[in-house]
């Protein structure tokens, strides 16, 4: 997929930089697989912000995306690519031979008119799904489950993908886009190829208005604010000066500090944790 850019006739489109959607199907959603949804605007269960800086935003129906591949040995035609606000990569409509539709995340490269099946003996062909046991090490796979029969967890994201590294005793050992190392059981089911709309990484928004659209709202840097932050006060015109120490959020924790508390179960499931970032390493030496 395109990137597409804009002729500078206003400060928004100056730097814009969008995906071209050309290519997708130009057809609405089909309708017994779609669901409204009512947005929380980042609140809990009380009616507490949890997630700062949600709000307002354009009303989108939800596609029911089949995540578990459950319909095994029957083949299946592509018969759309559609673009879904709900998630940054594409999705494929699918008619089974028996006459059911149902949405999979499209991976890249995935044309109108291919055919696609889930199963143990299914071929490894892009956008076939199948037991992390039958599928080839080295093989580049998405829409991976944690866990057996409980739907697709990992790489579901625009332009990512594991790579199946092989395994033993029951467990294959994935090679994650963190580059972290994992173990999954060789029962869960996972989907061959890369997922579609890689260009996704290279978007610019140009403005803040496509950005209240998405339901994002302003962000106040810690350093314009007054004394109520780690970051502010002293002397100075708003914060020209930087942090003058380790950043942290406005509760004072400092950035890059895991937050995970104690042993987790599924730690063991970990064979090597992704690299550290720079962040980390300055601030762990600071602690």
């Amino acid at each position: 997929m395109a990137l597409k850019k804009f002729n500078p006739t206003s400060a928004g489109t100056r730097h814009a930089v969008l995906i071209d959607r050309r290519e997708l199907s130009d057809v609405k959603p089909f309708k017994k697989l779609t669901m409204s949804f009512k947005s929380n605007a980042g609140r809990n269960n009380l009616g507490r912000i949890t997630v700062r800086h949600r709000g307002a935003g354009v009303k989108k129906l939800y596609r029911v995306i089949d995540f578990k591949r459950e319909k095994h040995g029957i083949k299946g035609v592509v018969e759309t690519v559609e673009y879904d606000p709900n998630r940054t990569a594409f999705i494929a409509l699918i008619k089974y031979a028996d006459g059911e539709r149902r949405y999979i995340l499209s991976p890249d490269t995935l044309k109108v008119g291919a055919t696609v099946v889930s199963g143990a003996d299914a071929p490894i062909t892009v956008g076939n799904a199948l037991p992390l046991k039958n599928i080839p090490q080295g093989t580049y796979v998405h829409a991976v489950e944690m866990w057996p029969s409980k739907g697709a967890q990992l790489a579901r994201s625009a332009g990512t993908s594991i790579q199946v590294m092989g395994g033993d005793k029951g467990y294959i050992q994935l090679k994650m886009p963190s580059g972290e190392l994992r173990l999954v059981k060789e029962t869960c089911y996972a989907t061959i190829g890369t997922v579609s709309n890689p260009d996704q990484k290279n978007v610019k928004i140009g403005k803040a208005g496509r950005r209240r659209l998405k339901g994002i709202r302003p962000t106040v840097r810690g350093v314009a604010m007054s004394t109520k932050h780690p970051h502010a006060g002293g002397q100075g015109k708003g914060g020209r000066h930087g942090t003058g120490g380790p950043k942290a959020d406005r509760w004072g924790n400092l950035v890059g500090t895991r937050t995970r508390r104690g042993r987790h179960p599924n730690n063991k499931y970990i064979v090597r944790r992704r690299p550290e970032t720079n962040s980390f390493k300055k601030n762990k030496s600071i602690i």
